[in-house]
């Protein structure tokens, strides 16, 4: 019995989302990947600022409103920063590390745990600071207070995915999956910056 195709229109709409996102990423793939970033970014801002008033609220805390401010932050930071880096960073670890080199299943993880986790947190760190419109002196304390913490924290929730991640998903989809478990790791980062 032959199986009937149907048209793209009349595809469910999360594929036909999907296709138009694949055309995309082909045509813009660094505009792709920054407008993707800078979205889930914002998400995951809005995600913290929601779990943080169900904790008030539960407690017998009056309920703020949503800081479209921090939201519009993390997107910039999004769509400026974790777009186009990651981008590069990924591209430039297949240059270096091919699939041809017996260790670079190790050597990938390594890199991307030991040199860009703690330089990419850095850098989330210093332009939050600097979005934020707040001196050097906050940004020390910050740094101080919590960036250790945040780190061991990186460590542990991320390098799971980003062995996946950096071994055995298509390049071209590599930042997308990193915003994907980003959306719940800006939401602990907004958290442990407070």
């Amino acid at each position: 019995m032959p199986v009937e195709s149907r048209p793209v229109r009349d595809a469910f709409l999360h594929v036909r989302l999907l296709q138009q996102y694949l055309v995309l990423l082909k045509k813009y793939p660094i505009l792709t990947k920054s407008v993707t970033s800078g979205i889930l970014s914002a998400l995951g801002n809005l995600l913290s600022q929601t779990l943080e008033a169900r904790k008030k609220l539960k407690h017998g805390g009056p309920l703020g409103e949503i800081d479209t401010a921090g939201a519009a932050r993390y997107a910039i930071y999004g769509l400026i920063i974790t777009g186009p880096v990651s981008h590069y960073f990924y591209q430039l670890m297949e240059l270096w590390m091919p699939t041809t080199d017996p260790y670079c299943i190790v050597k990938r993880l390594l890199v991307d745990r030991l040199i860009f986790a703690p330089g990419f947190l850095l850098i989330f760190y210093f332009v939050m600071n600097i979005l934020e419109a707040k001196g050097l002196n906050e940004f020390e304390k910050k740094m101080r207070g919590s960036y250790w913490t945040a780190l061991k924290m990186n460590w542990k929730v991320w390098t799971p995915f980003q062995f996946i991640n950096i071994n055995f998903v298509p390049v071209q989809f590599r930042v997308l999956f990193a915003n994907f478990i980003a959306l719940f790791w800006y939401a602990y980062l907004a958290s442990v910056r407070k």
